[in-house]
């Protein structure tokens, strides 16, 4: 690793320290449809912190590619639209959810099925990365049941 200054090292360790203050929780990834080659990752993101973070960017070794979306109403329709980034205020917390903002899977090398795990890397505004592995959920079974309550 290259020499860094006593300065250098003490704003890396204060932006290192800028991720952790986001928390992560409720995150899943959608299982992939019958031959659908994308599919979607939803979860909760809480800045503890006292300065806005921007979600700017995710990766996976799962899928081809992956993009920041959004979900707009634009002229009675609702559209899907990459976003740049992902604003998580100061004290706030942000939901990713279907039919809101969501993050992408798109080329998703192989199906993925309730009981799998996916890796997800958070690239935040500061350049901190977060690493995730979140669990596989397959919502068409809960939505058979109404929700997951089975009867």
């Amino acid at each position: 690793m290259m020499k860094k200054t006593g300065l250098l090292c003490a704003v890396m360790l204060l932006s290192g320290a800028a991720w952790a203050q986001v928390t992560v929780s409720e995150g899943y990834v959608r299982a992939t449809p019958p031959m659908g080659p994308n599919t979607a990752a939803f979860m909760q993101l809480e800045n503890g912190g006292d300065q806005e973070r921007i979600l700017v960017a995710v990766s996976s070794p799962a899928a081809e590619k992956v993009e920041l979306h959004s979900v707009q109403e634009q002229d009675g329709v609702m559209q899907m639209r990459p976003v740049d980034g992902i604003p998580v205020p100061a004290g706030g917390k942000v939901s990713l959810q279907p039919g809101g903002l969501h993050i992408m899977l798109l080329g998703v090398k192989q199906p993925l099925a309730e009981e799998d795990e996916v890796t997800l890397e958070l690239h935040w505004d500061n350049g901190d990365t977060e690493q995730l592995t979140l669990p596989v959920r397959d919502i068409r079974a809960q939505m058979q049941y109404g929700h997951g309550h089975q009867h």
